[in-house]
């Protein structure tokens, strides 16, 4: 028979992680579904019973988002408006039932080209805590995740939480998703930026684009270019063709990889258009 694991503690869950392969748990809602109508024969360790690996906290110089916090936290949660873009995501990720149950961690280790919860955490500079029995360590989220369904995260290991560093200037971020229909759709391509403001202008700019290539990928030239523009409604306009350089979009049953990048160029305009309206 298969193990089934619900420890409530993150000690005795590295434990069990160092003494053998078994499949981490916590909402289940990438888990289930990739295995409708197959044998749930895996050996399974339930981390939803930690609750120190639950919530969101405020420190001098970053918030932590726990691994098992839900995408319904984060949407209820009081936070500043750096955060309007993944809360905007988080709206996005199926219905009330899977936000209530899937996590923001889960999104992450999934690793899937389309999770939205990727870009607009790449667009606040988010960094992942994974831990072992040896202890914990940091690694850049954009470094985290390798490729499609693939991550750092080693068998003995669990990614703990996610952290966001405070900006240096009053910031705000905003996320835009283009899909076959508004709700419960896998998207076509997806943007998240944030802007960091100082005297009016963009002091500082974190774009990134999803599902246009197999990680969400941040635009570096479109940032650079940002800086010192005028934050304004005309802000949109910056955006150019080779912006999106880093993008591979592919040509699958959901769009053509032409119409991925024609409608991310889009989208990064009317996202940028609209922050600079609001600074």
């Amino acid at each position: 028979m298969p193990a089934y694991l619900r420890p409530t503690s993150q000690s005795d869950a590295l434990a069990a992680l160092a003494q053998g392969r078994l499949t981490v748990l916590a909402g289940g809602t990438d888990y289930y579904p990739a295995r409708v109508g197959k044998p749930l024969n895996d050996d399974i360790l339930d981390i939803s019973a930690i609750a120190d690996l639950r919530g969101i906290s405020e420190h001098a110089d970053h918030w932590r988002i726990g691994a098992t916090t839900t995408w319904s936290d984060l949407i209820a949660a009081g936070l500043p408006p750096l955060f309007d873009g993944l809360k905007l995501a988080a709206r996005e990720i199926g219905g009330v039932q899977i936000q209530n149950a899937g996590t923001v961690a889960g999104n992450l280790c999934n690793a899937s080209p389309a999770a939205d919860g990727v870009p607009p955490l790449l667009a606040v500079d988010a960094r992942v805590e994974i831990a072992d029995t040896k202890g914990n360590t940091q690694v850049a989220l954009a470094d985290f995740i390798l490729g499609n369904r693939k991550t750092l995260l080693r068998a003995d290991q669990l990614l703990t939480a996610i952290l966001i560093p405070k900006p240096a200037h009053p910031a705000r971020s905003h996320f835009a998703k283009l899909g076959a229909r508004k709700y419960l759709v896998v998207s076509i391509v997806m943007v998240a930026a944030t802007l960091e403001v100082d005297a009016g202008r963009v002091s500082a700019a974190r774009i990134a684009v999803g599902s246009a290539s197999a990680v969400a990928q941040r635009l570096p030239l479109l940032e650079a270019a940002l800086i010192g523009q005028a934050c304004d409604a005309s802000l949109g306009v910056q955006v150019r063709d080779e912006h999106l350089a880093p993008l591979a979009p592919i040509t699958d049953v959901r769009a053509s990889s032409a119409y991925r990048l024609d409608a991310g160029l889009t989208l990064l305009r009317r996202v940028l258009g609209e922050l600079g309206a609001r600074a």
